[in-house]
C-alpha cells in the first residue's frame, strides 16, 4: 500500500539538508561559525540542518561560500527547488486563479504516453463535463478561499482534456462506484455527466473500470485519488497540496496498488449497467 505521500518531498528535502551539513563539517565549522559568516542566527543554520526551514537560493550560495565550495552552489540549488515542488500547497498554486492550474498541466499531458489515474471520489478531470467540472471547480475556490474563476478554469479543463483524442495516448481510468453517486452540480448537469462516462468508455484510447461497491473480500481498500504519467510520476490529490512523488521505489508502489484496484474494476457492459443504475437513481 502506498506509504505517506508526502514522503518523497521530506527525503528531498533532508538530503539536501544532509548535504549541507557536510559541507560544513568538512569545513571544520560549527554551528554558530557558518550562521555567523552568513550573518543569520545559529538557530536557522540548525533548522535548514534539520530539514525544517527550506534554504533559499541565496542561502545555499553564502552557505558555500562561507564553506569554500561556491561550485556546489548551483547543484544544490536545483535539488532544494525540486524538493519544494514536490510538496505544492493549492493555496499557493491557485494564486493566480484556477483556470492557470488546469493550463499547468497541458505540457506535461500532451509529453505523457500512459496514463493510469485511480478516483475515489470524483469523476478524473480528462472525463468531465463542464457542467460538472464548473461545480468541482466552484467548490474547490470556496474551500481555499480564493478568487472563483470556475467558468474560465473549466473551459481550460475541457480544453486540456481534448489529449484524449489524439494520437499516441492511452488512458486507463478507475473509479470507486460510489463516485457516480456524489452528486456535483445539479441534476442536469449529472445527468449529462453520467451520460458521457456511459460512452467514453468506448473511446479507443480509454479503458474505464469501475470497482462495484459490493465487491467482496476486496484486496484493497480505497486509496487516495492519484496520478501515474507513465512510469516517471505520480501525482497524489490532497486537499490542501498535490505531492509530487518521483523515487522509482514509490511510483512502484503505486503500481503496484492501482494494479490491485484495477483487478476489482469490471469494464464494458458491466461498467455501462452500474452507470445506467446511477442514472435511474437521479430521477
Amino acid at each position: 500500500m502506498p506509504i505517506s505521500p508526502s514522503s518523497s518531498a521530506q527525503e528531498a528535502r533532508e538530503n539536501v539538508a544532509r548535504r549541507l551539513r557536510e559541507l560544513r563539517r568538512d569545513a571544520g565549522l560549527t554551528v554558530a561559525e557558518l550562521a555567523s559568516a552568513c550573518g543569520w542566527h545559529h538557530a536557522k543554520t540548525s533548522r535548514i540542518e534539520n530539514a525544517k526551514t527550506p534554504p533559499s537560493p541565496t542561502d545555499i550560495r553564502l552557505w558555500c561560500a562561507t564553506c569554500k565550495t561556491p561550485g556546489r552552489a548551483d547543484d544544490l540549488i536545483a535539488a532544494s527547488l525540486n524538493a519544494e515542488s514536490m510538496y505544492t500547497e493549492w493555496r499557493r498554486r491557485a494564486r493566480l486563479g484556477l483556470r492557470q492550474i488546469q493550463d499547468s498541466y497541458v505540457k506535461l499531458f500532451r509529453s505523457t504516453g500512459l496514463f493510469r489515474i485511480y478516483s475515489p471520489t470524483l469523476v478524473p478531470g480528462l472525463l468531465q463535463t463542464e457542467g460538472y467540472a464548473r461545480a468541482l471547480l466552484s467548490a474547490n475556490a470556496r474551500l481555499l478561499d480564493i478568487p472563483d474563476d470556475a467558468d474560465q478554469a473549466a473551459d481550460a479543463r475541457l480544453e486540456r482534456s481534448k489529449v484524449i483524442h489524439e494520437q499516441g495516448h492511452r488512458f486507463v481510468l478507475l473509479i470507486e462506484e460510489s463516485v457516480l453517486y456524489y452528486q456535483l452540480g445539479d441534476s442536469d448537469a449529472m445527468a449529462a455527466q453520467l451520460g458521457y462516462l456511459f460512452t467514453a468508455g468506448a473511446l479507443p484510447s480509454v479503458s474505464l473500470g469501475i470497482i462495484p461497491s459490493a465487491t467482496r473480500e476486496r484486496v484493497l481498500w480505497p486509496q487516495e485519488l492519484f496520478h501515474v504519467y507513465d512510469d516517471t510520476l505520480v501525482s497524489v490529490e490532497l486537499i490542501s497540496a498535490q505531492v509530487n512523488i518521483t523515487q522509482p521505489t514509490e511510483i512502484a508502489l503505486y503500481r503496484e496498488a492501482f494494479e490491485q484496484l484495477r483487478s476489482m474494476a469490471v469494464y464494458g457492459a458491466d461498467a455501462r449497467a452500474l452507470i445506467l443504475k446511477a442514472i435511474a437513481a437521479l430521477h
